[in-house]
């Protein structure tokens, strides 16, 4: 906690709700943020969440909010989960929003990880604010954590979707896997395509399977926001494959640090790996996913393709941990006749890979 600042009780519980609220976004290129306001009463007058990349910023949500309600913010106080950012991105600096309403008292409770958004609370402060800081923050920023190690490591989020029988097998024996799942849950596969910066495949996926990879809707109409269609692998992609086009990128390589450094370089921010079983192993052993989402078939394959390869798992003490997430999405959800389950890791892979694997 900021040194000299006393927090009072009306805070402490601002921050708990601006906490959940923070769960009602979606993980990816941004944090999930909430933000409470609070008059002189220390009565919640206004709030706001932050719902994705592009949306408003928690802090303008909750100024909204209040605007909504005709209420005016000047002397009032602030409570939000993550430092106010200080920079232009999409959207201008909270900071100047902030300051711009007469805010008098701003509380946070982690600072910002991103270096080009941090500064913000040094600003505040010579602006004459009030700025206390780090109020719940172990909360805040294990809220965040794996979208905090991506931009530490300097690299997109990353999502994998797969889709599996109850069986764990993500196709039949003879290699058939269209469709495992049904349209609705196919539906929320693309929903998550629509706000990835790019979706990335294998080159054995894009020569078995020849998919689009663009963001569609129900009816099959093409999504306003597209992704860029990544392939990985070194063998070539057909003239003629559906992949091809405006917005097609091709990294010739087997690495998943070297192609999330080339997506990064590109300015993309979050990357969802849907690219078959021994691409998210790839992706799973180097400790690159930062959330997983599975959905679940109500069919029974028996022998097939399991939905996850290449784990180097010899003994369970080398399993990979993961633990339904909460926040960014419902941990679990009802598709049609499917089941999606939303997961978040929490112990990393062995150091190294199993002999023989």
């Amino acid at each position: 906690m900021t040194a000299g600042h006393s927090i009072s009780a009306a805070e402490m519980m601002a921050m708990e709700n601006a906490l959940l609220l923070a769960g009602q976004g979606v993980r990816g290129a941004n944090p999930l943020v909430g933000a409470v306001i609070l008059d002189d009463d220390g009565a919640m007058v206004a709030s706001g969440a932050h719902l994705g990349a592009g949306t408003d910023h928690a802090e303008i949500a909750a100024l909204k909010n209040a605007a909504q309600q005709g209420i005016n913010p000047s002397g009032c106080t602030m409570v939000v989960t993550l430092e106010p950012c200080n920079h232009t991105g999409r959207t201008g600096p909270c900071t100047q929003a902030i300051a711009g309403t007469g805010i008098r008292r701003v509380v946070y409770a982690a600072a910002d990880a991103n270096p080009a958004a941090a500064g913000g609370a040094a600003w505040l402060a010579g602006q004459g604010i009030d700025v206390v800081g780090g109020l719940l923050a172990e909360a805040a920023e294990e809220l965040n954590r794996r979208w905090g190690n991506a931009i530490q490591e300097q690299r997109p989020f990353v999502t994998v979707k797969v889709a599996q029988s109850l069986d764990s097998q993500s196709a039949a024996a003879d290699g058939s896997s269209q469709w495992i799942t049904g349209p609705h849950a196919r539906a929320d596969g693309h929903a998550i395509r629509a706000r990835v910066d790019a979706v990335l495949v294998g080159t054995g996926t894009v020569l078995a399977d020849n998919p689009q990879l663009t963001a569609r809707a129900l009816d099959g109409a093409d999504a306003p926001r597209q992704p860029l269609r990544v392939a990985m692998g070194f063998r070539n992609v057909p003239e003629g494959a559906a992949i091809r086009g405006e917005g097609f990128v091709h990294l010739r390589t087997h690495d998943p640090h070297a192609a999330l450094n080339e997506l990064h370089a590109r300015g993309v921010r979050h990357v969802l790996v849907e690219g078959g079983p021994q691409l998210a192993g790839v992706f799973l052993m180097a400790d690159l996913v930062d959330e997983l989402f599975t959905y679940i078939a109500p069919m029974l394959l028996g022998a097939g393709i399991p939905a996850f390869q290449r784990l180097g798992v010899a003994t369970l003490a080398d399993a990979h941990v993961w633990r339904l997430d909460p926040d960014g999405a419902a941990p679990l959800t009802q598709l049609g006749d499917d089941v999606r389950l939303h997961f978040k890791p929490i112990a990393p892979p062995p150091a190294h890979p199993a002999k023989g694997s």
